[in-house]
């Protein structure tokens, strides 16, 4: 556009300069006329204040002058054009922030932990690069040098440690939507809190996590509905503590499915051959057993089918009819974590239950194609 606004302007000087009269031999001072060309605010002139200069005594000098002042303002022209031009590309990408795709990032998993599929779901719809250290379940060689023992773990930039599924996806992106701050600053966003469980455990718990910190004009674009930003959360808390306790008793419902999820999980996972071994066989046991345990804890059917259909159907109602995602045309972090936890059962007898017992499928299907199902 400043280009071709300059190009108009030179185009009227042409004319302007070679429809003038041809000049007459004089002893006459002639004073040039002074032109001035506006280019995306700033001024183009033949001269300074008190410019003056006397004209050859040629007949035919004002068409000589003309196409002398084209070539000569054309040539300045193009390159004042390219010089503003290049300055002010190399003033936007001073001021521009890191973009997410500058990002280096590591994520350390269990390629089957609903957690990490969470943050897989979301790095993938927004199109974020990232690498993959897939962790021993048993050993976690692999994360020995990090304090916290847990997965997810998201290293950016190999400098900062982000940890907990849903900080992870927090943090990123309110990086990506104010685009104001570091990652290493927002995570101050999201203290780290010593606290206890129902059982009396010490757990590491993170205050805001379900929160998106970004300015009110930014919240305003990334939750335009009634109480969008309110659901959203209330959904991301909902497959915390409640949908992702529903995938162990429902993979390991069975002796033969928790057979048939540790194979699965043994093929890949990241297992020597005595621990794959050992893993598929009494790992299945031991999960049947401890599957009965969780469905009692979280106080479920004793057909935890029921429970899984319920949870999904909930959801799906709560999409509603008119909508496409609960973020309306497009994902929100609530469709990615749901989706995220969903995902891990691909693959097993849950999922072909869930898939043909509900109506969740077409929600389903749009969310795979969203995410590309790189991973």
């Amino acid at each position: 556009m400043m280009a071709a606004a300059c190009a108009r302007s030179l185009n009227k000087v042409a004319r302007l300069v070679l429809d003038t009269p041809t000049c007459r031999v004089t002893n006459t001072a002639t004073l040039v006329p002074r032109i001035s060309m506006r280019c995306q605010g700033r001024a183009y002139g033949t001269g300074g204040e008190g410019f003056r200069s006397r004209i050859l005594p040629v007949r035919g000098s004002g068409r000589v002058l003309g196409c002398a002042f084209l070539l000569g303002g054309g040539f300045g022209l193009y390159h004042t054009v390219k010089f503003t031009l290049q300055r002010h590309l190399a003033e936007e990408k001073s001021k521009a922030p890191e973009l997410g795709t500058d990002l280096k990032l590591t994520l350390y998993q269990y390629k089957t932990c609903p957690f990490c599929s969470k943050v897989r779901a979301f790095l993938d719809y927004h199109g974020l690069p990232y690498e993959i250290v897939e962790v021993n379940p048993v050993m976690r060689q692999e994360i020995k040098w990090s304090t916290y023992r847990k997965v997810p773990i998201l290293m950016v930039n190999g400098t900062v440690q982000l940890n907990d599924s849903s900080v992870i996806i927090s943090v990123l992106k309110t990086y990506l939507v104010s685009k104001e701050k570091a990652v290493s600053e927002i995570l101050a966003y999201y203290p780290e809190m010593k606290a206890k469980n129902d059982s009396g455990k010490d757990v590491i718990e993170f205050g805001n996590k379900y929160w998106v910190m970004v300015r009110d004009a930014d919240a305003d674009l990334l939750y335009p509905g009634k109480d969008t930003r309110k659901e959203e959360i209330k959904w991301r808390k909902w497959v915390d503590e409640w949908l992702v306790h529903l995938i162990s008793p429902n993979v390991y419902r069975t002796p033969t499915e928790a057979l048939a999820s540790f194979d699965y999980i043994v093929r890949e996972g990241k297992f020597g051959t005595f621990e794959g071994f050992f893993a598929k066989y009494f790992g299945a046991a031991a999960m049947w057993i401890i599957s009965k345990r969780l469905k009692n804890r979280h106080h479920m059917q004793d057909d935890v089918r029921q429970d899984l259909y319920k949870a999904v159907n909930d959801w799906v109602a709560a999409i509603g009819k008119t909508k496409t995602f609960m973020g309306g045309d497009q994902p929100n972090l609530a469709d990615l974590a749901v989706f995220g936890v969903l995902r891990v059962m691909e693959g097993l007898q849950a999922f072909d239950d869930m898939m043909a017992h509900t109506k969740v499928k077409n929600w389903y299907r749009r969310m795979q194609k969203a995410t590309q199902q790189v991973s």
